[in-house]
């Protein structure tokens, strides 16, 4: 069985796919594939025939509805019907990708479609990046027939700081590994990403389907269910579909790099002193 070298990691295969090559892996990114695909074995999801899994688009339709309308009721009833402009969800054909084409995402290559669900509606529509007040259709899709997927997300966590270099603790690679593979997956897909970002999930995610897969399950940052990568577009069909309009986005926010200061605002001694009023205080 192929091990997990500590000195090589989910981040310098990343940069060595996104920066030198992607079809011809070099020995130490060959070992490192063979090792997921290996260790995958002991993360295998079944997704049961007759399961419910969601999938959003953003937009609607727009219908014209004839509604009565009272005009009088003095002396006489009186009304007539007037035409609204009302949503309806979009067409089933727009809820499933086109078999002939496909834009980059995280599992598929572009011109390769596969389809994309997730385990709650909330989390579906949350992946489609949608804003306040804008409509977005989410259907209902039955699984056909009994699957089996990889689950990126069994070790959950954090992404580890193995691209620092830092030894991992004994047994510990394969688990840091995974948790960088379940990040690296469930990052949130941007129209536009530079496409090199979708490389190194495509490379893992072609191992997994030679290696017999019929998908990848991975963690989501933006819901609280999983997303779920299905190869074949005849693995499932659509049950249902409505329209939803968002009224509210809850973002947070993490530090992510060091406090950068201008000279202006430190002591001598270096030592941040900050400005002498904040502008906030200054507002009535």
């Amino acid at each position: 069985m192929a091990a997990f070298d500590p000195h090589y990691n989910y981040f310098e295969f990343r940069h060595f796919v996104m920066r030198k090559a992607r079809h011809t892996l070099d020995e130490s990114g060959r070992r490192f594939v063979q090792g997921v695909v290996e260790t995958s074995r002991k993360r295998v999801g079944s997704i049961k025939k007759d399961s419910v899994v969601w999938r959003a688009q953003l937009g609607v339709v727009w219908e014209s509805r004839l509604y009565p309308t009272v005009i009088s009721l003095d002396p006489n009833y009186v009304s007539e019907t007037v035409e609204v402009e009302m949503p309806a969800p979009l067409d089933p054909t727009r809820m499933v990708p086109l078999r002939d084409r496909a834009g980059e995402g995280r599992v598929n290559p572009k011109g390769i479609p596969c389809l994309y669900f997730s385990t709650d509606r909330d989390t579906a529509m949350a992946e489609v990046h949608p804003w306040i007040g804008s409509y977005v259709s989410v259907a209902q899709f039955i699984i056909l027939r009994d699957l089996k997927v990889v689950d990126c997300s069994a070790e959950g966590g954090p992404r580890t700081r193995s691209f620092l270099k830092k030894e991992p603790e004994p047994g510990k690679g394969e688990e840091g590994a995974w948790r960088d593979i379940n990040w690296a997956f469930s990052e949130p897909v941007t129209r536009s990403d530079d496409v090199a970002e979708y490389a190194p999930t495509q490379v893992l995610a072609e191992a997994f389907r030679n290696a017999g897969y019929d998908g990848v399950a991975y963690g989501s940052k933006l819901g609280t269910g999983k997303t779920i990568a299905i190869f074949d577009l005849d693995a499932a069909e659509l049950a249902s579909c409505e329209g939803h309009q968002v009224e509210s986005i809850k973002v947070g926010f993490s530090s992510a790099t060091d406090m950068h200061f201008s000279e202006k605002y430190l002591d001598p001694d270096g030592e941040f002193i900050g400005p002498a009023r904040r502008i906030l205080d200054a507002l009535p």
